[in-house]
């Protein structure tokens, strides 16, 4: 993992960002997490009812996992995951090599959405921070 610099203005330019891409189109949460489930950026309107900490370390750990999944079916890695619950889902993204974010919603936003917000959304985060 490279090091990431982390300024106060880069990391409220990406709460910006979130915010504006991702909650404002109804997303419960979302996490900018790095490879290790360390929490960069946390954003949303249930930040406070949820164990973050805990659920940046699982998405963290899942996303290692299912990695060595793809390695064994030869493939280099899965650039995303998505679990759909009853009532809310989770979709985690690597942004870059060091970044992954992890967005939780309800039924009440598309799948198709939250795909094309994250897709553009990278190119964002990517450029913030100095990653390809």
């Amino acid at each position: 993992m490279a090091d990431l610099v982390l300024t106060a203005s880069v990391l409220e330019e990406t709460k910006t960002q979130i915010e504006n891409t991702l909650i404002k189109a109804g997303v419960n949460t979302v996490l900018l997490i790095d490879e290790a489930g360390n929490i960069v950026v946390a954003c949303g309107h249930k930040i406070n009812d949820l164990d973050t900490t805990s659920i940046a370390a699982l998405a963290a750990a899942n996303f290692g996992v299912t990695s060595q999944i793809a390695k064994l079916i030869g493939e280099d890695d899965f650039a995303l995951l998505f679990h759909k619950g009853k009532k809310d889902s989770i979709h985690v993204a690597r942004i870059s090599t060091d970044l992954i974010l992890v967005t939780i919603f309800g039924d009440n936003v598309s799948l198709g959405l939250i795909r094309l917000r994250i897709a553009q959304l990278a190119k964002t985060i990517e450029k913030a921070f100095g990653q390809k």
